[in-house]
């Protein structure tokens, strides 16, 4: 491992970014060519109930106006509807349409199909540890990320 790759937030963000490579890449082949990495937000934060933009973004870390691109982008594309909040009519509600919901589902196959793949270059052993250790990681500082 090159010295500078060697700080952990450098190594877990490469982890991430093969994570995304490994997850998204063959998507194309699966029919959903239109999905990429940037729409990872909307797919991990979505609750199946339906989510406001606003909410979505604040989860994810981001503008209101760059996650309204991204669900703007998913909505032409047929994954999800926004409509009216019935709570807020100001608001707008986002919900995982059919093809969402499959979308959904291929990229948690894929994500799992990952993690069998590193789990088999590791062994079944290390990676509980690893787990573990990224558990140990977050439950220090906070757990879930407080946005």
């Amino acid at each position: 491992m090159a010295k500078n790759n060697d700080r952990l937030g450098r190594m877990f963000g490469d982890a991430y970014e093969l994570w995304q490579r490994e997850t998204y890449g063959g998507l194309a082949a699966d029919g959903m060519s239109d999905i990429r990495p940037a729409h990872s937000p909307v797919f991990r934060h979505i609750s199946a109930r339906g989510s406001r933009v606003v909410d979505l973004a604040q989860l994810a870390g981001m503008t209101k106006q760059s996650m309204a691109y991204l669900v703007n982008s998913l909505a032409e594309a047929g994954y999800v509807q926004v409509e009216s909040d019935p709570q807020d009519g100001r608001a707008r509600l986002v919900r995982l349409t059919a093809k969402g919901e499959q979308a959904d589902k291929t990229l948690a196959s894929r994500s799992r199909a990952f993690e069998a793949r590193v789990q088999h270059s590791i062994g079944a052993e290390r990676m509980e540890d690893l787990k573990s250790l990224v558990a140990a990681v977050l439950d220090a500082h906070g757990g879930d990320l407080d946005r």
